[in-house]
């Protein structure tokens, strides 16, 4: 019999959990205590506890051809960037491909993940959950467990962190909560936080308060989704080749580009730390609310006032109307039994992010605990083509030493490299991510072999945007599909924002050309050191 595994989440680590089961032969089972799938990006008009929660202009700072799942390129016609509408639509187009939603349990909710007591023979664990609809709790028996619950559903609150907040007068929230502008027009309101979050929230407010302050303990870097010729960001800077530039260089280009848009120091956000030091703000419109002085940059909070804040330079601002924490999320796993996962100071000891080294044997997976310099989603993918054959047996993971030893090194890493702040204790480069869980299922693109049988590709994939389709090329789960998909993505970037005919530039067949200059010197060079 199929061995049956639980996939707790329906989201997008969920639904590539769900697939990946049924690509191996396993039989899985979703539990989804929400109504619908899609988990953060299905948009609902209130925040609920214990669910993630995104606002109603929200936005993926991701583009479309490295977000996608590796054998299901989205739409040519969907934006490069694209609203929280269209990913929920990408979702269940690629449920319905795979006919996903029969395997999910909709408002079922995990209450506790515990090993059997035979669990040293079996591996398996006594699954506990509650029909909502029924309000009856079950418990059965399941062989492995996949946890897709993401890192967004509990907020990172910290109101003891400001003196005088419980005195305060006016309205604060998190912008776990958040989900419009609409109450705070005309309003003075502060947004504590510059992340991804901070700065969509502050951007959006600014356009109806009539004053907006981002408050800020150290700065950021911020980055710009569209970048050299219109073209996404990610698929300029996510390419092998320059992935394997050394940190120094990489440093200092990153800086001129980013003070090329602006002076980060004219505008109060040039930070202490370098640019790789911290997770880079991803805004369009940002400064434009700085130079209108739409929003105003202040430093940290020192204390509040009955009606307003006092900030650490000492100038205050008093007939606040409400501040909006973007101050993150914290995550945890309270299903999970203690002597499984334990969770302190935001940080989880896993291997690769996602196994625990010391469960023997390895029957239970985290899936998306990452925060990457990228896209998730193919992340959470690899990693559930990772888990389930490692559930299955075709795929050992290394002895309990050496595992230990790679979580050891990748916490000193993190610790030289980021600034120390709890959202960085996940926090992980895109292509080696990648590539490190792709070597455990030897789906990790063989260069070597790839410019000696079609040198053209292996130009593609070296030279061009690491898109998730190159972890298809070859090995196991391999997909027909995925050379076209590779040789066929700049034109779906293009497709969606040109929509009127334009005169041809004249340019195609020069950089035809080119490339097969560049395969040449590269095959040439190839040869000359094995000789």
């Amino acid at each position: 019999m199929a061995k049956k595994v639980a996939v707790i989440g329906g989201g997008a680590s969920g639904l590539t959990a769900i697939k990946c089961c049924l690509d191996e032969g396993l039989q899985p089972v979703c539990f989804e205590k929400g109504t619908d799938i899609g988990g953060l990006w299905n948009f609902k008009e209130e925040a609920l506890p214990g669910f993630a929660s995104v606002y109603r202009s929200t936005v993926i700072n991701t583009s479309k051809e490295m977000m996608c799942y590796s054998d299901f390129p989205i739409p040519k016609e969907y934006p490069n960037y694209m609203p929280h509408s269209y990913i929920i639509k990408y979702f269940r187009m690629y449920a319905d491909n795979f006919d996903l939603l029969k395997h999910i349990r909709f408002r079922h909710r995990v209450d506790s993940v515990k090993p059997r007591q035979d669990f040293a023979e079996t591996g398996q664990w006594n699954i506990t959950y509650t029909n909502e609809e029924k309000n009856e709790s079950t418990t059965e028996v399941y062989d492995a467990v996949m946890v897709c619950t993401g890192h967004h559903v509990y907020p990172h609150y910290p109101r003891d962190s400001f003196p005088g907040i419980d005195n305060f007068q006016g309205k604060t929230i998190h912008s776990h909560d958040y989900k419009d502008f609409r109450g705070y027009e005309d309003k003075r309101v502060v947004t504590i936080g510059i992340g991804n979050s901070g700065g969509d929230v502050a951007v959006e407010l600014s356009r109806h308060t009539k004053q907006l302050f981002l408050s800020t303990r150290r700065g950021s870097w911020v980055g710009n989704r569209v970048s050299s010729r219109g073209l996404p960001i990610d698929i300029w800077a996510t390419r092998r080749w320059a992935d394997a530039l050394p940190l120094w260089y990489k440093e200092r280009f990153a800086r001129q580009v980013l003070n090329q848009r602006f002076d980060h120091s004219v505008y109060g956000l040039k930070p202490k730390h370098d640019v790789f030091a911290q997770h880079v703000m991803v805004n369009d419109d940002l400064p434009n609310r700085l130079i209108t002085g739409s929003i105003i940059v202040k430093p940290n909070i020192k204390r509040f006032t009955k009606t307003g804040v006092v900030f650490e330079d000492d100038t205050v601002e008093d007939d606040i109307d409400a501040v909006v924490f973007c101050t993150g999320y914290r995550f945890d796993f309270p299903f999970v039994d203690d002597s499984v996962i334990k969770v302190e100071n935001n940080e989880v000891s896993l291997y690769k992010y996602a196994f625990p080294p010391k469960l023997d044997p390895p029957t239970l997976c985290i899936v998306g605990l990452t925060q990457p310099l990228g896209a998730i989603m193919p992340i959470s993918e690899i990693t559930c083509r990772w888990a389930t054959r490692v559930f299955k047996g075709t795929t050992k993971l290394p002895p309990q030493d050496v595992m230990l030893e790679d979580i050891k090194k990748k916490k000193t890493a993190m610790s030289k490299l980021f600034v120390k702040s709890p959202r960085h204790t996940v926090e992980v480069d895109y292509i080696t991510q990648m590539d490190e869980v792709a070597e455990q299922i030897g789906v990790k693109p063989d260069m070597n072999r790839l410019f000696f049988s079609d040198p053209l590709l292996a130009f593609e994939v070296y030279f061009g945007p690491c898109t998730p389709y190159q972890y298809r090329l070859m090995g196991p789960g391999e997909w027909k599909g995925a050379k076209e998909a590779i040789q066929t993505q700049m034109y779906r970037v293009k497709y969606a924002t040109k929509t009127r005919a334009t005169p041809d530039d004249g340019n195609a067949g020069i950089t035809g050309i080119l490339k097969v200059l560049v395969v040449l010197v590269v095959i040439l060079a190839l040869i000359w050191n094995v000789l």
